[in-house]
């Protein structure tokens, strides 16, 4: 049995589509084709969408980045846009022009967008849906980020889960800070190579996981087990949730099992992106003995 652990801690057109994941409601055998789950990967599952002038200006200057497109809205003036222009017409990469209404919100922050956003390509990222359709093999280690709404602990914990080899990190569109400027910076950029899972919400990906045959652990200061000393086998996946609220009541619901890390000297808890280091390099541990 895998086992997935939980740690306290977009807008998406409202259409109910079949699944391609096996026993998910609505699902059928005959979608369950990796040719029909690869037509179905949208844009928002392929690109970091980077915004400012000087943030996008950095990712056309990174050599090790490809950069699908630069936008930028009309009429827009000032400092900066003639560099991002010349760096991406050095480096091959188109550049569109929308309205600043329509760069607003593709960009998904109207105030700090600049009149500019560049798409990413985030090579490792990918819909968890497909991959438990067509790849679940691969995911020995994944975690699952709910409730997780400030940008420098999913940043933070991006960086540690990928340091440490962690096989997918599912980062949902709803309830969890998006994958924004602030996020890149807090993960030293390791967001765009870091292997991101995409799903809707946390309840949603933990469901799925389940069917897929994952055990859901939670981790609490009153756990039943010891996080050092408990038996934990792969595949292996962990949902980190929000440090005030602790996850959200759906998630909670599919708890199976709660384990603890040892605290001393009176301290309650860590932050959620030091308990996720904390867990990550637990596993790195335990594959060297």
């Amino acid at each position: 049995m895998s086992q997935l652990l939980v740690i306290d801690d977009s807008i998406i057109p409202n259409v109910v589509a079949p699944s391609l994941i096996p026993g998910r409601p609505g699902a059928s055998p005959a979608l369950w084709d990796p040719v029909a789950v690869s037509a179905e990967i949208s844009p928002k599952d392929r690109f970091i969408t980077v915004y400012g002038r000087n943030p996008v200006h950095e990712v056309l200057l990174d050599g090790d980045l490809h950069v699908d497109k630069v936008v930028i809205a009309d009429g827009a003036r000032g400092s900066g846009l003639r560099e991002i222009q010349q760096a991406a017409r050095r480096r091959g990469v188109e550049v569109q022009y929308a309205s600043a209404e329509r760069v607003k919100k593709l960009a998904g922050n109207g105030r700090q967008d600049q009149g500019v956003f560049a798409d990413v390509v985030a090579p490792r990222m990918r819909p968890l849906e497909s991959t438990l359709a067509t790849d679940a093999a691969s995911l020995r280690s994944v975690l699952v980020l709910d409730g997780v709404t400030t940008p420098a602990n999913v940043g933070m914990i991006l960086r540690s889960a990928t340091a440490a080899g962690i096989d997918g990190i599912v980062v949902p569109r709803k309830g969890v800070a998006s994958l924004d400027p602030l996020v890149v910076k807090a993960s030293a950029g390791v967001a765009f190579r870091a292997p991101i899972l995409k799903t809707f919400t946390a309840a949603e990906a933990v469901g799925d996981l389940r069917r897929a045959g994952f055990h859901v652990v939670g981790l609490d200061a009153g756990g039943d087990d010891d996080l050092f000393a408990a038996h934990l086998p792969e595949p292996i996946a962990f949902v980190l949730g929000s440090e005030t609220a602790g996850l959200t009541p759906e998630v909670a619901d599919l708890v199976d099992t709660w384990v603890s890390i040892p605290m001393a000297a009176g301290v309650e808890s860590l932050n959620v992106s030091a308990a996720a280091a904390v867990v990550c390099f637990e596993l790195v541990r335990r594959s060297r003995l």
